[in-house]
């Protein structure tokens, strides 16, 4: 799968951005998709993830309530709904592809997808 991650930007402490990951390859509705961050000097940590079907979506704690995952098969695209942005937000976003059968255990952990967009710059100001 192929992955094209927009969105990223600027914003203000409090603000709202929405993130956006097209995809194309293999057949996106038996995709499940996720969104990891990588703050400079640390490791990339899970944020979001949604299943196949988008019956199930999963997010870490430090997001949970303030983002929403989001699928639109018809437009092949993943969102991530990011409000009430904090500047320990700030971090390069990236979006993953993995197969429908990857369980809810991988769809929390970097090994459980195995394709990646590039990633795209979030930048909160205090």
């Amino acid at each position: 799968v192929q992955l094209q991650a927009s969105g990223g930007g600027l914003v203000q402490a409090g603000g709202s951005l929405r993130l956006s990951c097209a995809a194309s390859g293999r057949s996106f509705s038996s995709s499940a998709f996720g969104w990891f961050r990588q703050a400079p000097g640390e490791e990339r940590e899970f944020v979001a993830a949604i299943s196949w079907a988008g019956a199930s979506t999963y997010y870490s704690d430090p997001v949970k309530g303030r983002f929403t995952i989001s699928r639109d098969d018809a437009k092949n695209t993943v969102y991530l709904q990011m409000n009430s942005l904090k500047p320990e937000d700030t971090a390069v976003y990236y979006c993953a592809a993995a197969p429908a059968a990857t369980s809810s255990f991988y769809l929390q952990r970097e090994s459980g997808f195995d394709s990646w967009g590039q990633g795209t710059q979030v930048t909160v100001s205090s």
